[in-house]
């Protein structure tokens, strides 16, 4: 039960933080801003809860740990529920907060607060974002599965490396769909903000493959059977 609880209340952080960076400051820092702070927040999240849960807060990761063959069904089930509701939980903290003051200039700019959601930015089209989050999640996710693996012994450093590349791939996403690479991230912002359903589908299917392609790359490149440990 733990590890459930440690999978919920990571995910809510990285929602309430990350999100509302892009909320709150999101003019003021830029993509680059933004991309910092989510790969800053998971960095710190690494080294809270990563020797409870593996500190996964996405279902693809979560997906990528099940097919490698280094969790159950029964735990990828409870890691994904309980990351959807700890997701839900931090965009509700959000929108409540952004509610307590409909007169903020939040971020600097006025007009509808759409909460971070993940949905095809102007000229983008679904099968760029589908293709692009096939990819940053594919990137993503090897990096986990290297800087976990027991054999290479990075040991302390792997959640630096995995801060680093979420924040990379932010960078590199955000102006095509505001960057997904992780399904509970979208789900739980969309909760509040209905406009963004119609785009969900892609930030659910382009982080599973880039997830499962990761998968079998790395136990090709690996050299074994199930490549982490």
């Amino acid at each position: 039960m733990k590890k459930f609880i440690a999978e919920g209340v990571g995910t809510m952080f990285l929602v309430l933080l990350a999100c509302g960076s892009a909320v709150l400051a999101g003019p003021h820092i830029g993509v680059l801003g933004i991309g910092l702070c989510f790969g800053l927040v998971l960095v710190c999240l690494c080294y809270c809860i990563g020797n409870i849960s593996g500190c996964h807060v996405n279902p693809a990761v979560s997906f990528a740990m099940l097919i490698a063959g280094k969790m159950t069904g029964k735990d990828f089930i409870g890691y994904v529920v309980a990351q959807l509701i700890g997701a839900t939980i931090g965009a509700g903290f959000l929108y409540w907060f952004v509610d307590m003051a409909p007169e903020y200039v939040f971020g600097g700019v006025t007009g509808t607060n759409n909460l971070a959601t993940n949905v095809l930015q102007p000229g983008a089209t679904s099968g760029m974002a589908l293709f692009a989050e096939i990819l940053l999640t594919f990137f993503f996710v090897m990096v986990i599965l290297g800087a976990t693996d027991s054999k290479l012994g990075f040991g302390k450093f792997a959640g630096l490396a995995i801060g680093l590349a979420l924040g990379l791939v932010n960078i590199v996403g955000i102006p095509v769909d505001n960057c997904s690479v992780n399904p509970a991230r979208s789900f739980g912002p969309a909760v509040f903000s209905p406009d963004a359903w119609g785009d969900m589908w892609i930030m659910v299917v382009g982080p599973l493959v880039g997830a499962a392609i990761a998968v079998l790359c790395w136990k090709v490149v690996s050299g074994s059977k199930a490549g982490v440990e």
